[in-house]
């Protein structure tokens, strides 16, 4: 892969990445905050400036990396986790549901909206190859971290989901996974079970599901 590929990739994926992550954590402190925890709110989290959510490694060295290792093949980044005190929530167990499904139900809403602004582009006749791949992206980063934070393994969203589902007993087990939950995760990753079994198949579907919302739109 050239360097002026690289940099195309680059150029047309900053901003959607950008978005996807910064809405995903904001919105992991809106919904907190309205369930009682202020405290994303005390610190500046609950914001749409993505300054505050940048992290050097998750937001901007690990996407470049995963691109060049895989040829493009696999893109993904993360932000600095929004501070959430469950105890400080209404009702911790189930609203701690709602406080983590906000982060990637925000990136499914941001697929459909990047995936909107593609077919009003070409209704209205725009066809600038940079801002119709721009959009494809948009749907395509936000697809993939909606898919993959609903993974059920702490201390991703899915995990936090699977935790309030669970009565009490079985939901304490699974907690005590977390500490250990970046090394399974990684594990995963690199014996190709995560990718195959999970990310591809559901990032498909996602993408087709949010096609077929948008076939209004299609039909223009």
């Amino acid at each position: 892969m050239d360097i002026q590929n690289i940099i195309q990739t680059i150029a047309v994926y900053a901003l959607p990445v950008l978005f996807a992550i910064t809405v995903h954590e904001a919105a992991h402190g809106y919904v907190a905050r309205h369930f009682g925890d202020n405290t994303a709110t005390l610190m500046g989290r609950v914001t749409l400036n993505p300054i505050k959510h940048i992290d050097l490694m998750g937001t901007i060295i690990v996407p470049l990396v995963l691109y060049v290792v895989t040829a493009g093949q696999f893109l993904f980044g993360y932000a600095k986790p929004v501070p959430i005190n469950f105890s400080q929530l209404r009702n911790p167990k189930r609203d701690s549901i709602w406080v983590a499904l906000a982060g990637p139900v925000s990136n499914l809403l941001m697929g459909l909206a990047w995936g909107a602004l593609f077919y009003i582009l070409i209704a209205t006749g725009v066809r600038e190859p940079f801002f119709l791949k721009m959009c494809q992206g948009g749907v395509l980063f936000n697809a993939l971290l909606f898919v993959f934070n609903l993974l059920p393994l702490p201390p991703l969203d899915g995990g936090r989901v699977l935790v309030g589902l669970l009565p009490y007993k079985q939901a304490v087990l699974v907690s005590r996974i977390e500490p250990y939950g970046f090394y399974i995760l990684i594990a995963l990753i690199l014996a190709g079970v995560l990718t195959n079994y999970w990310i591809a198949p559901l990032t498909n579907l996602t993408i087709n599901v949010m096609d077929l919302l948008l076939s209004p739109l299609k039909a223009l």
